[in-house]
């Protein structure tokens, strides 16, 4: 451990761990061990022979983590980690060591590990390995000289026909008594169906010549398919016996196995090899309280983007998920509520319009569309009219609003109403307009947006702009005010992806503007100024034009 000097007053302190997985900036102290270990990282002055040249690389950068901890006799210092392995090494002196055993791991996985790459070998034998290869070359070579003589063939009975062709006109237009002018027709009928068997002939004696070489690579493919087969489930088998070597401790002193924190389902690959988890162990390990967690990008950004060198991002949803709420029981920890869910009293739904197939409300921010999985998510606007109309149990939602926007929701009675309202907007039969002020000057006055999302693998909270991977998403825009260094614009969503209309707002190929008070994508923590303000559709069975609409509270 590293101790602060000076040592931080009481009042510098923290009572408690904040939420690892919640996006507020780092504490005070957790900030200043991190810009100490960033110092680190930039002038060299860690463990000897360490080599950080790698870091910066085309996708070769990593998460790092801070921990700050108190001691037993009271005084306060810092734990430093990383994700995975650094310069090729699971353990570095002055690092949280890898929360694996050993021992354990290495009594079988090297042996797995020859395992794989043996079939590996052998796989890439069977794909392109001399035999594979010949036999290819043969049968492309037997193709072409099988083409050739086909269209050899061809030509001459194509040449034939014509012969043949001139002889009946002869026969048609001279003067041949009837028998040998049939005796005539009966030879150039000979003489055509001898053309065609011997293209049938010809032909089956290719297909025969062409089955064996056909027959030795369709070997080669079961071959093939098998050792994939086999080299899946090893790797399978290998998995679970790595994800058993870990073992994962928490503040009760307690431990279990990875696999036993994601099962019935294997853990996600990497899962208990970043900072965070090996941070708290190390703290466990050597009686030290966990007071406050900093993690930060450092070197080039990955490949698929989402990251940059010095910033700091919450501990992922997607690996530590399973991980950290189990490490975390038995110590106090400030929870922050659920993105988007309001700390407190929530407005009720405005109804809007209502008949006998559908609903609108106005959704007040800070409230979910639909109950989420956790206790403390449960209110919902589907929860609120449920408990206001016990008979309203069949009610969906045709497209949810995320919890910090407010405005227009559409909700169905039916499952048919609801098929046939996402249909609607499916093919741009309906539209909805979403107002938002935005931080930053946008220059243009309108355009259309494309830019594909997914979902951001470190920290599923979040979407990325993936060009290769993402989903197709498209926003038209148009500017209807500035002031200042703001701008008010008006979005218009043609597809409907998580967070589309606020990444597409701030990143840098869009409006480069983030939403204002938007905490995943901008800087700001104040409320999100995203409203949905208009709704126009047809009714599936009245065939009504429905134009619905809410004005903005900002």
């Amino acid at each position: 451990m590293t101790y602060f000097e000076p040592q931080p007053a009481p009042a510098e302190v923290p009572l408690r761990l904040t939420d690892p997985f919640a996006p507020s900036p780092p504490h005070a102290l957790a900030r200043r061990a991190a810009e100490e270990l960033q110092r680190l990282l930039r002038h060299g002055g860690l463990a000897s022979g360490l080599d950080l040249g790698a870091l910066d690389a085309p996708g070769q950068g990593k998460m790092f983590g801070v921990l700050v901890v108190a001691a037993p006799d009271g005084r306060v210092g810092y734990l430093r980690g990383f994700s995975g392995m650094l310069d090729g090494r699971w353990e570095v002196d002055g690092f949280a060591p890898p929360l694996f055993d050993s021992i354990a791991r290495d009594a079988f996985l090297p042996a797995g590990e020859a395992e794989l790459r043996a079939l590996g070998e052998r796989h890439a034998e069977l794909t392109g390995g001399e035999g594979a290869l010949e036999l290819r070359a043969r049968l492309a070579e037997m193709t072409e000289r099988h083409g050739a003589a086909i269209a050899g063939m061809r030509a001459r009975h194509e040449a034939n026909r014509g012969l043949r062709h001139d002889a009946r006109q002869r026969l048609a237009n001279g003067e041949a008594g009837d028998d040998e002018r049939r005796a005539a027709l009966h030879t150039l009928g000979q003489e055509s169906r001898a053309d065609a068997a011997e293209r049938q002939q010809l032909e089956a004696a290719h297909q025969q010549e062409r089955e064996v070489l056909v027959s030795a690579l369709r070997a080669l493919d079961t071959q093939r398919t098998g050792i994939e087969h086999q080299r899946a489930e090893r790797s399978r088998q290998l998995w679970r016996q790595i994800a058993e070597s870990y073992v994962i401790p928490n503040a009760r002193g307690e431990s279990r196995p990875l696999g036993a924190l994601f099962a019935p389902e294997p853990p996600p690959g990497g899962a208990g090899d970043c900072a965070a988890p090996k941070l708290l162990a190390q703290a466990y390990r050597h009686g030290l309280r966990p007071l406050a967690l900093a993690e930060f990008w450092w070197g080039a950004p990955p490949l698929t983007g989402g990251r940059l060198a010095g910033v700091y991002y919450p501990a992922c949803r997607s690996k530590c998920g399973g991980v950290l709420p189990y490490m975390l029981e038995g110590l106090p920890v400030a929870l922050e509520p659920l993105p988007g869910a309001a700390p407190g009293p929530v407005d009720e739904p405005r109804i809007v319009y209502e008949d006998a197939w559908l609903l609108v409300v106005d959704k007040p921010r800070g409230l979910l569309s639909i109950p989420g999985r956790h206790e403390s998510s449960r209110d919902s606007v589907l929860v609120r009219l449920r408990r206001r109309d016990p008979e309203a149990s069949g009610l969906l939602v045709v497209h949810a609003l995320e919890p910090e926007t407010s405005g227009l929701l559409l909700l169905s009675k039916d499952p048919e109403t609801h098929a046939a309202l996402q249909r609607q907007f499916a093919r741009r039969e309906a539209d909805r307009r979403f107002v938002a002020w935005l931080d930053g000057h946008v220059a243009r006055d309108e355009g259309v947006i494309e830019l594909p999302l997914r979902t951001d693998r470190e920290d599923r909270r979040r979407q990325l702009v993936d060009p290769l991977h993402g989903k197709r998403a498209i926003t038209e825009w148009r500017v209807t005010q500035r002031s200042g260094s703001r701008t008010r614009v008006s979005l218009w969503p043609r597809t409907w992806l998580t967070h589309q209309l606020r990444v597409h707002a701030a990143h840098p190929l869009g409006l480069g503007a983030p939403v204002t008070g938007d905490r995943l994508y901008g800087g700001d923590d104040t409320h999100l100024l995203l409203h949905s303000e208009a709704l126009t559709f047809i009714h599936p069975h009245t065939g009504a034009r429905l134009e619905l609409e809410s004005p903005a509270p900002f």
